[in-house]
C-alpha cells in the first residue's frame, strides 16, 4: 500500500475541499461543490469511497447530493445537524474507519462555530473545518464563546506536529489580526513573512502545525500577558478571566 496523499481541491473564492488519496481511491472532506471533485475523478481515474463532513454550512455540503447520485458512497456527518445525504451520523468520541484507504479517524466535538461541528483526527492529521483557521478561528454562528474556546482547547492539546487542514484560506487575514493583538511576538513576525511569501507565490498556507498555532494564534494564547493586555485596552479594564479574553478577541475579530 502506497503513502496516503492529501490534496487541496480549491472551491469558491477561498474554500479547500480536502481529497485523501491512496492507490486510486479517494475520500473527500467538506465538498461544498461537486465540480472540483468530479474534475479530479475524471482527470485521475480515481474512485470515490467516502465523504466526511464537519458541519452543515452550504459551502461544505452542497456538493453531496450530486456526488452521491453519481457515486453512492458513505457520508459521515455530525448527527447533531440536519445534513441531507448523511448515511452515518457521528459525534465527538466516535471512531470511524475508511477501509478502502486503510485509515481510521477519531471524531472530535468541535461545537461552537455551529452547534454540532466535528473534526476528524488521526495521528499527524486533523480536519478541523471552520473551527480553527491559520491564526484564527470560526465565527460564533450557533454556539457560545465557552463552546468554541473548549473546542480550540481540545485542538491545542494535540501533538504539536499535527497538521491541521482547515476549510478556508484565511491565514493572511488571520496573521494581520495576530500582529495587531501581539505586536511584540517574534513568532508572529516570522510567520507573517512566510505567509506573505506563500500568498505572493500563489501557494496555500494550509496545512499548518498545531505548534505554529500555539505560537501565533491569539485565540490559543488567551493566557499570554500581551494578549490579555490588548484585550484589557479595548475593554478599558482587566478582563475577568480567560473566557472573557477569548470572547473579546472573537468580537474584536468580527469587526477587524
Amino acid at each position: 500500500m502506497t503513502a496516503l496523499e492529501i490534496l487541496p481541491l480549491p472551491a469558491f473564492e477561498d474554500n479547500y475541499i480536502w481529497c485523501l488519496r491512496r492507490d486510486g481511491v479517494v475520500a473527500v472532506v467538506d465538498p461544498g461543490d461537486a465540480a472540483p471533485v468530479l474534475r479530479h475523478l475524471a482527470a485521475s481515474g480515481d474512485r470515490l469511497c467516502a465523504i466526511l463532513v464537519t458541519h452543515h454550512h452550504h459551502d461544505h455540503i452542497d456538493g453531496i447530493a450530486e456526488l452521491t447520485a453519481r457515486h453512492p458512497v458513505p457520508v459521515f456527518a455530525p448527527g447533531a445537524e440536519a445534513i441531507a445525504g448523511t448515511t452515518q451520523a457521528v459525534a465527538g468520541g466516535d471512531h470511524i474507519r475508511l477501509p478502502e484507504l486503510g485509515i481510521d479517524f477519531n471524531v472530535l466535538d468541535l461545537a461552537g462555530h455551529t452547534r454540532g461541528h466535528v473534526g476528524y483526527y488521526r495521528p499527524g492529521t486533523l480536519f478541523c473545518g471552520d473551527t480553527l483557521f491559520g491564526c484564527g478561528c470560526g465565527r460564533l454562528f450557533e454556539g457560545t464563546p465557552a463552546q468554541l474556546h473548549a473546542a480550540l482547547q481540545r485542538i491545542g492539546v494535540l501533538p504539536p506536529l499535527t497538521l491541521a487542514y482547515c476549510a478556508h484560506e484565511y491565514t493572511a487575514s488571520g496573521i494581520r489580526f495576530a500582529r495587531t493583538v501581539e505586536p511584540g511576538n517574534a513568532a508572529v513576525a516570522t510567520r507573517f513573512t512566510e505567509i506573505t511569501r506563500l500568498r505572493a507565490a500563489g501557494q496555500p498556507t494550509v496545512p499548518f502545525t498545531i505548534a505554529d498555532e500555539l505560537a501565533t494564534n491569539p485565540f490559543l494564547r488567551c493566557r499570554e500577558p500581551e494578549v490579555i493586555a490588548a484585550v484589557g485596552g479595548r475593554l478599558a479594564r482587566a478582563p475577568a478571566g480567560e473566557l472573557e479574553v477569548f470572547a473579546s478577541l472573537r468580537a474584536w475579530r468580527d469587526h477587524f
